[in-house]
């Protein structure tokens, strides 16, 4: 059954309502604004309120200005009940929220039609909200599916550059976390705010993983070598980068629709080689032509690699490392990128 409050100070008024409402409706009464207000805000709530605007103290108006403004009665439908008959009355009325207006002497059938729409207005207005409750939990938790099944995938792809090379996967865990402390730190420098946004960071980091998996396609006799390559090596080595990309840009065309953070891993399996200068491989990009997550990248990359112990080599100290990072300052490395670094590592 819906409830009902019905303002007046008048009570006869207050009783020929009642008598109208009370076979069908739950009806509570308020014989002032103040009162209307303490009622509204308490159990059971009005489903609709019937509201006369001439009152002392407070009128009309002022009571649908604070139900409007307490998000506990907001949202509470109120129909004008006045002897006012001028249109900017009304006007003002529904100007302030009203979504009704009805004029004394009181027409009981009338009366009961408007509050019989109303209710049934209400009642639609709820059964939407609710619909649509449902509808967006339902498109979170398949959101949370998809980045889940994402999630995987990227582990599952970069597990398999993992099993060909053991050092491979605790590598790629730790220049995800570097890639994370260099975008905090850019976050809000004017050349990377634009793309450094919370969502991009998040695909960036995501994605970090997949930077190596064109090591795959690399011979184990020259990706487990344990010393120098030769330069006939060197140039295979190399491939990975594209090999990485070119898998990734496969798995793209696989799919309905374009997939972000496989796009943003595919730069960075493809570029995070490039140096600034142009020396790098494997097309030679200088400065911004090198996509963000790429130089970002590099840095991460050839970061882990010093402090690392590898087959071909011992770890580097700390402070060694830092200082041969620093000499790539405008040649290997995007100046600011790597000013963000040393102020990390500070």
């Amino acid at each position: 059954m819906s409830t009902i409050l019905i303002v007046d100070d008048t009570p006869e008024n207050l009783s020929l309502l009642s008598e109208l409402l009370q076979p069908a409706y739950r009806v509570r009464a308020a014989s002032s604004g103040h009162r209307a207000l303490q009622v509204a805000a308490s159990e059971p709530r009005p489903d609709l309120i019937l509201l006369d605007v001439m009152m002392p103290e407070m009128d009309g108006y002022e009571v649908i200005k604070q139900l409007r403004e307490d998000t506990c009665t907001a949202d509470i439908p109120v129909i004008f009940i006045t002897a006012l008959e001028s249109s900017s009355d009304e006007e003002r009325g529904l100007a302030l929220g009203a979504v009704d207006y009805i004029t004394k002497p009181l027409n009981p059938p009338i009366v009961l039609a408007r509050v019989k729409t109303q209710l049934e207005l209400k009642a639609a207005r709820v059964w939407l909200q609710d619909r649509n409750a449902v509808l967006e939990a339902e498109v979170a938790r398949r959101m949370e599916e998809n980045l889940i099944i994402q999630d995987v995938s990227i582990r599952s792809l970069a597990y398999l550059a993992e099993i060909r090379d053991p050092e491979t996967g605790n590598h790629l865990r730790r220049t995800q976390r570097y890639m994370e402390a260099l975008c905090q730190h850019l976050r809000s420098h004017p050349r990377f705010v634009d793309f450094l946004t919370e969502h991009n960071i998040q695909v960036l980091i995501k994605s970090t993983p997949l930077h190596d998996i064109g090591k795959v396609g690399i011979p184990d006799h020259i990706l487990l070598k344990p010393g120098k390559l030769s330069p006939e090596e060197w140039e295979i080595m190399k491939h990975h980068a594209r090999y990485g990309s070119d898998a990734i840009e496969l798995a793209e065309k696989d799919g309905e629709k374009p997939v972000e953070f496989l796009s943003m891993a595919k730069d960075i399996a493809h570029y995070h080689h490039e140096k600034w200068d142009g020396s790098g491989y494997p097309d030679g990009l200088t400065g911004d032509e090198i996509p963000i997550p790429a130089r970002l990248m590099a840095l991460a990359d050839v970061f882990d690699a010093l402090i690392s112990q590898r087959v071909y080599k011992l770890p580097f100290l700390l402070e060694n490392a830092v200082v041969i990072i620093g000499e790539g300052h405008g040649s290997h490395f995007d100046p600011d990128v790597l000013d963000a670094f040393l102020a990390i590592e500070a």
